[in-house]
C-alpha cells in the first residue's frame, strides 16, 4: 500500500501527544526529502546480511527501519544495497547507524535516514532478527506502523489496535 507523505509537523498538530515522534536527529541521505510507508524492522549490529536480504525482495512502498546500536563504526546500507531497494520498490530506509557511497545515495529515489557517514563496511552473516519491535529515540517501531519522514523528523501515526 502506498502512503502520501504528510509533514510531521502537520502530524503533530493533528494528533498532538497520541503521535510517536522519534527523538533521533537522523541527517538526510537520499534523494527523496520526505516518505511514508508501512513498516518492517531488522535488529542487527555492525552486520547488514539479514537487511540486504529483505531488501531484494519486493518492497511494495514499504520502509525499512533498523535498530544497528546506533553504531557509527561500520556502515550497514550503501549504494548497491540501497540502489537495490529503489529496484525493488521500497519507499525507505531508517538506519539507527551508518551509510557508506553518500554521493551516490543522494541520487536514488528513495528516503534515507541514518545517524552519519562511514567507509568501512559491515559484515554478511545475517545475525539479527527480523520484524522484531526495536526502540530507539524514546519510541518503539512495530512492523505495520505507519511512519512518515521529512527534514523535520520521523513520526508514527497512532497504533489502531
Amino acid at each position: 500500500m502506498t502512503h502520501t507523505p504528510i509533514p510531521t509537523a502537520d502530524l503533530v498538530d493533528q494528533y498532538g501527544p497520541e503521535l510517536r515522534v522519534c527523538d533521533v536527529q537522523f541527517r538526510r541521505f537520499g534523494g527523496r526529502s520526505s516518505f511514508a510507508g508501512s513498516i518492517r524492522t531488522v535488529s542487527c549490529h555492525e552486520d547488514n546480511g539479514l537487511l540486504r536480504d529483505l531488501l531484494r525482495t519486493p518492497g511494495n512502498g514499504q520502509i525499512l527501519v533498523v535498530d544497528g546500536g546506533a553504531s557509527l563504526r561500520t556502515a550497514l546500507v550503501g549504494d548497491l544495497i540501497a540502489g537495490c531497494a529503489q529496484d525493488n520498490g521500497w519507499a525507505g530506509l531508517v538506519l539507527h547507524g551508518a551509510v557508506r557511497d553518500s554521493a551516490a545515495l543522494s541520487q536514488l529515489a528513495l528516503g534515507i535516514k541514518a545517524l552519519g557517514t562511514i567507509p568501512r563496511k559491515s559484515s554478511k552473516n545475517a545475525t539479527g532478527s527480523v520484524d522484531s519491535p526495536v526502540t530507539f529515540g524514546a519510541i518503539t517501531f512495530y512492523p505495520g506502523d505507519v511512519l512518515h519522514a521529512d527534514d523535520d523528523g520521523i513520526a508514527l501515526l497512532p497504533r489502531t489496535t
